[in-house]
This record gives C-alpha cells, sequence and structure tokens, in this order.
C-alpha cells in the first residue's frame, strides 16, 4: 500500500456558496478556511493546494459576540512616525464589510507561501449577488450555534 499524495495540478476544484447572514465570524471563517486547505476532502494533503473555491455572499449582515463591534480594532501603519491608524469593526464594516471575512479567514490559514495563493480564492461580497454563477457553486450550510 502507497501513501497518496495529493498534486496541485490533478485536483477537482469544487466551488462553494457561504450565505454569511445570522453567522458569527470565527465559525465562518473556520469552515472557509478549511475548505480553502481542502480538509474537508480525503485526498487532504498538507503541502499542496487541494482545496476548492469559496464565495462569501452577505458579508454585512455577519454577527460577533459580546462587544466585539466595539472593542476589536483593527490598524494599519505606513511606516511613517505617527501614521498609526485604528478602526473598530463596526467602522470597518461600513466601509468595507469584505474585509472583516478577508482578515478573518487569512489568520486561520498557515503562514507560509502557500497562503498567498489559498486567499486568492476566497471571493466574498457584501450583498446576495455574485459574478460566479457560471462555476455552479455548491450551496455550503453551517448551522449557527446557540446564543449565549
Amino acid at each position: 500500500m502507497k501513501t497518496f499524495n495529493a498534486k496541485t495540478e490533478e485536483t477537482d476544484r469544487k466551488w462553494f456558496v457561504i450565505d454569511a447572514a445570522g453567522l458569527r465570524l470565527g465559525h465562518l471563517a473556520t469552515h472557509a478556511a478549511n475548505i480553502l486547505r481542502g480538509k474537508n476532502l480525503p485526498t487532504y494533503t498538507p503541502h499542496a493546494d487541494a482545496g476548492g473555491f469559496v464565495v462569501v455572499i452577505n458579508s454585512d449582515k455577519i454577527e460577533m459576540t459580546g462587544n466585539k463591534w466595539n472593542t476589536k480594532k483593527y490598524y494599519r501603519h505606513s511606516r511613517f512616525f505617527g501614521s498609526l491608524k485604528e478602526k473598530t469593526a463596526e467602522q470597518m464594516r461600513a466601509d468595507d464589510p469584505t474585509f472583516i471575512i478577508t482578515d478573518a479567514v487569512k489568520g486561520m490559514l498557515p503562514v507560509n507561501k502557500l497562503s498567498k495563493t489559498l486567499i486568492n480564492k476566497l471571493k466574498v461580497y457584501a450583498g446576495a449577488e455574485h459574478p460566479h454563477a457560471a462555476q455552479r457553486p455548491e450551496a455550503y450550510t453551517i448551522k449557527p450555534k446557540a446564543k449565549v
């Protein structure tokens, strides 16, 4: 019996649509990262890109627990003195609701050369419409966790 190693060129990529309305950010990001890496498949190989594509719709309707909309901060810095900017999650949702999900999924991917190609397979949209109908994506359902 030989060990199977998936090759990036030989993988059959599937497209999945996740509706983010009513889901918690961390729960959604975990499922999306697992699909991007291919951990939901029996042919998972850590060093190869064997995962599928993920389309997240309704990113403006994502939920966070507690008071995270006001306490969670997103920082950016241009490396000049005094240029540190910060925004709360509520301000970031008003400016760009797709960034919150993209940043959360990016944080759950491994820190290596492969993560750059994996994050490019994530497509996030604020509304319910997306331009990927030609790829015939499957609906991926995530059960929302119980409210605490």
